[in-house]
């Protein structure tokens, strides 16, 4: 079981590596990695460079993975049948170093300025294939096209072109952007790749899944694995969960530091917040929401702000009316509550890592941290100059679009490195990117200054010199 977990891609072949554990190598490789630095200028929540406080894609990562790696030792004095040598499949294995490194490189697809920039980069593809489609469809009709001759184009043109998604992108950099000696991408552990894997779909089947060119690796491993269809590792879904605890306690914090989040009574029963709140929670598709409505969502919402601000008027006074202490306690607070309450449970054919409460998964808890989740995104998100930030990433991401995809200039402003890699990746057999996707990539694995640095270099004010490198 153990070589399955350990396999890679492509055989080793520097002798001083064997000196090195498997996972110790891709830990290496992850941390040393230009996409890993790169997320110290990515947006969290608010602009990367707003301030030295707030959090960064790279510190979010850094959290998430410190509460991953206690929270794997944690289950496995709970449940040692997750241990690697009693597990009954490869998946149903919990190692720590394993969780550590796909929490760590959970957030290497996402582009510049957070869940915006990803929303952005999706539509543009989108309206390509539209656009594509429209044209194909324009120049064959003899009469008027079908619906369902529509449709097999439009299908067609979404497998040439696909979709822009932060966690497929996360295997296109693991597995193909990323460069070592002889070969394409970090070459990670199968375990690794796994433990990255939210998504466990084609890009095909589901909005959410990977680029056609990864899933093909992943899907034979899963195979290999013999993972029933649509699950997850539990290495994956524990690094999934850690991540929205780190998500619903770390963001608020940011929040209250920020004065987006004000803690007192009148705030958090703001009927208008709350009602935000709400509406978000109808937005989500989370099996634990399932059936509710919104007149059944609104006491579970202000269940949860009472639950928060009591936490906090019980800290406050052992903190000694300190509000940075006491944000820092409350923050603790909440993440020592989930992690503590992190549970496996038997689902039939698979096991599920969850909170579990006296033998069953604790639907409740899981709102709870939904609810929080909820709160940070209305206060933050949907806050005015956030929202001006977004209106302005949108503008330089697309007209960073129109400038690359410029048939006539384009190849004089991409770097020589891409275009050279473009021009081999065309010479295989089957050819990983189309002209219109190695533009989304490369915009993709920007900063957001340097997205801003590029943009003012084409359109707008002087940046630097022409001498900087980027």
């Amino acid at each position: 079981m153990d070589k399955l977990r350990e396999h890679r891609q492509y055989a080793e072949i520097d002798k001083l590596e064997g000196s090195r554990a498997t996972y110790e190598r891709d830990y290496s490789r992850l941390i040393h990695s230009p996409t890993f630095r790169r997320l110290q200028g990515k947006s969290q929540v608010f602009g990367a460079g707003t301030g030295d406080y707030y959090r960064t894609r790279l510190t979010h990562s850094l959290e998430v993975a410190q509460i991953a790696r206690e929270a794997a030792r944690s289950l496995l004095r709970k449940y040692p049948d997750a241990e690697l040598g009693r597990a009954d499949n490869p998946g149903l294995v919990i190692d720590p170093e394993v969780v550590e490194c796909a929490s760590i490189a959970h957030d290497f697809g996402h582009p510049p300025f957070g869940h915006k920039g990803e929303e952005v980069l999706d539509n543009i593809l989108t309206n390509l294939v539209q656009e594509k489609t429209q044209s194909i469809v324009d120049v064959n009709k003899t009469g008027k096209a079908s619906p369902n001759q529509v449709q097999k184009v439009t299908e067609a043109m979404r497998r040439k072109y696909e979709h822009f998604e932060g966690n497929a992108h996360n295997f296109r950099l693991m597995m193909f952007l990323e460069k070592r000696e002889n070969i394409d991408g970090l070459n990670l552990s199968d375990a690794v790749l796994l433990g990255v894997n939210k998504y466990p779909y084609p890009g095909i089947e589901n909005k959410k899944g990977m680029y056609w060119h990864e899933w093909q690796y992943i899907s034979d491993i899963r195979s290999e694995w013999k993972i029933p269809k649509g699950q997850k590792t539990l290495e994956a879904q524990l690094m999934d969960l850690c991540d929205d605890i780190a998500y619903s306690a770390h963001d608020l914090e940011d929040g209250i530091k920020a004065g987006k989040i004000e803690v007192h009574e009148h705030f958090l029963h703001d009927p208008h917040i709350k009602r935000l709140i709400v509406d978000k929670i109808m937005t989500l598709d989370d099996a634990f929401w399932l059936g509710w409505t919104k007149e059944a969502i609104e006491p579970k919402v202000e269940e949860v702000l009472n639950s928060f601000l009591r936490i906090w008027e019980e800290k406050i006074p052992g903190c000694d009316h300190d509000f940075s202490r006491t944000r820092r306690e409350v923050k603790a607070y909440w993440v020592s509550l989930f992690v503590s309450s992190l549970g496996i449970i038997d689902t039939g054919d698979w096991k599920k890592v969850t909170f579990v409460k006296e033998g069953k998964e604790d639907l409740d808890l899981l709102r709870t941290v939904s609810v929080l989740k909820s709160f940070a995104w209305v206060t933050m998100i949907k806050d005015l100059r956030v929202q001006r930030l977004q209106k302005r990433s949108e503008w330089i991401l697309r007209r960073l679009w129109y400038a690359f995809n410029d048939p006539a200039t384009s190849k004089s402003i991409i770097p020589s490195d891409w275009l050279q890699r473009f021009e081999k990746d065309q010479a295989r057999p089957n050819p990983i990117w189309t002209w219109e996707h190695m533009i989304i990539d490369y915009i993709a694995g920007m900063t957001d200054a340097f997205a801003e640095k590029i943009y003012n270099e084409l359109y707008g004010l002087k940046v630097g010199s022409i001498y900087d490198l980027d």
